[in-house]
This record gives C-alpha cells, structure tokens and sequence, in this order.
C-alpha cells in the first residue's frame, strides 16, 4: 500500500504519476498482465465501485457487462486519466483530480488490486509488487503538460521499441486511444487533442521526436527512480 505522503493533490489540477517494481523487478510479464492492468486503471478511476474488480469478474458475463456499462454511465469519477502507458518494470499515468484525495484513492486502488491478482497468478509470490510511494510531478503550465503527454506516450522508445511506426502497435498505452487504432474510451483525451488542428497533427507532433526521445534514454532514470 503506499505510504503516507506530503503532497496534498488539488482538485482540477494535472499530475504526472509514475512508480516501478520494487527492486526494480517486472510488473508486467504477459498479455494477460498488461490487459488486466488496463481493465484496473479503467475500473479505479469512478468512485466507490460496489464491488471490488475481481469480485466483478465473478459476474456471468452478460451480468457483468451490465454492471461495467452502469458503472462507466452513472458513476462519478475521482480522477480523469489524460494518458498512461504501461512498461515492463513501471508505470506512467497523466491524471487530473476530480474530487478529493482521488489521486491517491486511485494509485492505492490500482496498485492494490493489479498486486493480488499478480500473486495469486505467481502463487509463491507474496507482498507488495511496487514501490511504496509513488512519485508525482504538479503540471504547472500547458508545456509542460504536452511535453509530459509525449514523453509517456513515446516511452516504449526510450525503452525497448526502436522504430517510431512500430510504437503505433505498442498496446499497453494510450496512444492507441489517442490514434484512434482502438475503441477504447478511456482517456479525456480531448484535454490534449483540442489544441491541435488535427489528429494528424498531434501524431506529428508525437513522432517527429526520434532524437528527442533518444536524449531522453539518458536521464529516463532521473525521471523514474
């Protein structure tokens, strides 16, 4: 669970949210990890869901598709998520806080549910999968909110993805969302999107930052440690 924190995150305002695997270790390892680390982030971001998300997965699926639909249509959000991408060892979400404390209701959410169903897939694992207290940046400006929007999204390339137009494939981020590759609805994605001309321009925008996201594998330690 994480720790107690100094910060006090403030309604209407835009986080940088990131942590990683305690010891550095893997968070994510498969498909099957990656895909329900996106149902969980989708499921936290609405307050008080009345069931906890495993317990929903114990619903017949036409009842749980009843439920999820209910949920996404009348339920109140804590936080809106603007972007995030999953990596092997860590994670990067954008928020904005939509009610109080909902940032960290929603990290404590995600990282609490993602680690159970985590050691009930590796049964000889116990204890937390990521670090205490997850870091957080306050997006001061419009700049820096953009600039934070892009690094997040080109993250597979300071990493391990090493040609741009394979980056449109990479699934466990936003920018599908945000390219229109997928019909997920995640995202407040308009946040973003209504400062550019087009879509096209926004993906220019992402990934004419070859060398950008190059100069960027040499302080992304800065970034997340």
């Amino acid at each position: 669970m994480p720790q107690l924190r100094k910060t006090v995150f403030a309604d209407e305002e835009i986080y940088h949210i990131f942590n990683r695997g305690i010891d550095k270790r893997l968070t994510f390892t498969n498909k099957r990890e990656y895909e329900r680390g996106i149902l969980t982030l989708d499921y936290y971001r609405f307050k008080n869901p009345p069931l906890r998300l495993s317990k929903a997965f114990q619903l017949g699926a036409e009842e749980r598709a009843v439920f999820l639909e209910d949920l996404k249509n009348k339920s109140e959000k804590i936080i809106e998520i603007i972007g995030y991408c999953l990596m092997p060892n860590h994670f990067h979400f954008l928020l904005r806080q939509k009610s109080d404390n909902g940032i960290s209701k929603f990290v404590s959410n995600f990282t609490n549910s993602y680690t159970r169903f985590f050691n009930l897939r590796n049964k000889k694992r116990q204890g937390p999968l990521f670090q205490g207290t997850f870091k957080s940046v306050h997006i001061e400006d419009n700049d820096q909110l953009l600039h934070i929007h892009r690094y997040i999204h080109i993250n597979p390339v300071v990493s391990f993805v090493t040609d741009l137009k394979n980056l449109e494939n990479y699934e466990w981020s936003s920018l599908q969302e945000y390219l229109e590759i997928t019909d997920k609805k995640i995202c407040a994605k308009e946040i973003i999107l209504d400062q550019f001309s087009s879509r096209k321009s926004h993906k220019k925008f992402l990934f004419d930052q070859v060398d950008y996201s190059r100069r960027l594998k040499v302080i992304e330690h800065l970034l997340i440690e």
